[in-house]
């Protein structure tokens, strides 16, 4: 991912490089995503001067590790909660935290994953109070075996009863609202438990979430996924200094609240990206002209199949041209019929005053 126009920019390095420590751009970083096969490889916090979230996540267009630093616009200002380890300048916060399961006991009412859960989730808003960031931005959610159930729950609806607990529980809404997010899974190695990993982005100003016309917002969806609703938006708009940012929460081939196209994943990344579409379109009514478009967003894209690597780049060049920018993960879907996921980020200029949306 090639940096960004607007105070808060993302841009994508080596390993090495990160490990730099006299590096000066560290003194605006914010932290890191580091997505490698294997999370040995990862150093610590310390070692990198900067909130860390590693994730088992094997790239597969190059293979080799890739680290998404967040930038701010200023020096940040470093800090521990808990769990979280964080950082923030004056307009956005950054936050990490890791969170094993084999913390948690599972009892009659909630599984470990979804104590793991309640439990982050309590500490990052605990933490947005005591330091004044009240709005959630963005969220990443990775949660290993996704897929499997555990006490006759599928792991992915521990965690959708986890979160949302804790947004009850600081009386957050849960209901249009809500930031935007992704929940994707890795294997959990054989030698090794792996841990719930959650990293986000926080704010001073409140976002404006955006939800997608072809879509029933997630919070909407029908018991049959579970008896909590996944707890985001499907974007989530933002002014930062004076750029606007779109985030662009993790976006599937879904239409209504049902799975299209289970078996072709052409068509599902086809699919996919006429719900980014819809998502700029909604966004756009509200940035005026030129708005966003395909060829400026930063994509990320999970993958099921590493065997789709190829049917899946060809078809978002297709889509998007020879402008696409996009890292590609080998990753679970939160369900087992999607082949695919994709987010993205974008930042567009403030309008000036003279100007009016059309």
């Amino acid at each position: 991912m090639s940096s960004t126009a607007y105070p808060l920019q993302c841009t994508s390095l080596s390993l090495d490089a990160l490990l730099h420590q006299s590096a000066p751009w560290k003194n605006n970083a914010l932290g890191v995503h580091v997505y490698a096969t294997d999370t040995v490889d990862i150093h610590t916090q310390a070692d990198i001067a900067l909130p860390c979230m590693p994730v088992s996540m094997p790239r597969l267009d190059t293979g080799t590790a890739i680290c998404e630093v967040w930038h701010g616009s200023e020096p940040t200002t470093p800090g521990q909660l808990d769990s979280i380890y964080y950082r923030h300048d004056q307009n956005v916060l950054f936050g990490v935290l890791v969170l094993p399961e084999a913390g948690f006991v599972a009892n009659a009412d909630k599984t470990p994953l979804q104590q793991a859960t309640e439990s982050g989730y309590r500490q990052i808003f605990s933490l947005l109070d005591q330091l004044h960031y009240p709005h959630l931005l963005r969220l990443w959610n990775y949660i290993p075996d996704i897929n499997a159930h555990s006490q006759g729950l599928e792991r992915y609806v521990q965690f959708n009863l986890g979160r949302q607990d804790a947004f009850l529980a600081h009386g957050r809404d849960v209901l249009g609202n809500v930031p935007a997010a992704c929940a994707l899974g890795f294997e959990q190695k054989a030698t090794r438990k792996e841990c719930l990993t959650i990293s986000f982005l926080a704010g001073r100003v409140a976002p404006l979430s955006i939800e997608n016309p072809r879509q029933i917002s997630a919070y909407l969806y029908p018991q049959q996924y579970g008896s909590r609703s996944p707890t985001f938006s499907r974007a989530s708009l933002v002014q930062i200094g004076q750029e606007q940012v779109l985030f662009i929460s993790g976006t599937a081939s879904i239409v209504g609240h049902a799975t299209l196209h289970a078996d072709d994943v052409v068509a599902q990344t086809r699919e996919t990206m006429t719900n980014i579409q819809a998502v700029l379109a909604e966004a756009n009514r509200h940035v005026g002209k030129p708005g966003f478009d395909l060829c400026q967003l930063n994509y990320k894209v999970y993958i099921r199949h590493p065997a789709d690597f190829a049917l899946i780049r060809n078809e978002l060049a297709h889509c998007v041209g020879d402008a696409l920018q996009a890292v590609y993960l080998q990753a679970d879907i939160c369900r087992q019929d999607l082949l695919l996921e994709i987010e993205a980020t974008a930042g567009h200029p403030l309008l000036n005053l003279s100007e009016k949306p059309a």
